[in-house]
């Protein structure tokens, strides 16, 4: 056996690791930010919004629309990874978990700590998701696609289809507020340093990669 393939064998129960431990603190962090009560990410706030107008929970609810967004990755010809079939069901998993375990909170003194540490929690499971380098999210892989087929930026795509969710997420009674401006503003750089301090090993070396050049629309594992 190659160096090259004992490396790889090696190095593919941390990379699992990675992909399930980031995948359910991503659930939680959802969570947490559900819990603060000051606003969700963008699809946490069209998630909220289906789950009260149709009373399935949060989780089922984004395991749901995981699904369907897998589904538009056949027209557009994307390619799923097992993190992203994974991501399907282990994020709403989680994020179903953690509610039952946390209580709500009362008053911005309790508020603004728990929406803090989901930002946060957030930004560490993104790290340790892009990491372990399975494939994108249901959602980042429809913008990716739509990024090829239109050729139009990731930036353009990616604000339009959040655009679009957050509006329809918050006509729907989802939560927008200053967690919802404060998750926009602080995900990117959390993300960026997390995925240095997770960078695993290169598949074709032994440096590690530490994506010092964030994968373009591979910002976050939904």
């Amino acid at each position: 056996m190659s160096d090259t393939t004992a490396r790889s064998g090696s190095r593919l129960p941390r990379r699992l690791t990675h992909l399930y431990v980031g995948l359910a603190l991503y659930g939680a962090s959802s969570a947490l930010l559900v819990r603060a009560g000051l606003g969700l990410e963008p699809w946490g706030v069209l998630h909220q919004g289906l789950a009260e107008r149709t009373g399935i929970s949060i989780g089922v609810v984004s395991i749901i629309v995981g699904a369907v967004v897998l589904l538009l990755w056949i027209p557009i010809r994307q390619r799923p990874g097992l993190g992203t079939v994974s991501n399907v069901f282990a994020v709403g998993i989680a994020m179903d978990g953690t509610l039952a375990l946390v209580p709500d909170v009362d008053g911005l003194g309790a508020q603004i700590p728990v929406m803090a540490a989901g930002i946060a929690l957030n930004g560490v499971a993104t790290g340790l998701y892009i990491s372990a380098r399975f494939g994108p999210g249901p959602r980042d892989g429809l913008m990716t696609g739509l990024h090829r087929l239109t050729g139009r930026s990731i930036r353009l795509v990616r604000t339009a289809i959040e655009v679009a969710v957050v509006a329809t997420g918050f006509l729907l009674g989802g939560s927008l507020g200053v967690g919802t401006v404060l998750y926009a503003l602080a995900i990117g750089p959390l993300a960026q340093f997390f995925l240095r301090v997770f960078a695993l090993p290169s598949p074709d070396a032994g440096t590690p990669d530490v994506a010092g050049r964030t994968p373009r629309g591979a910002i976050l594992p939904r």
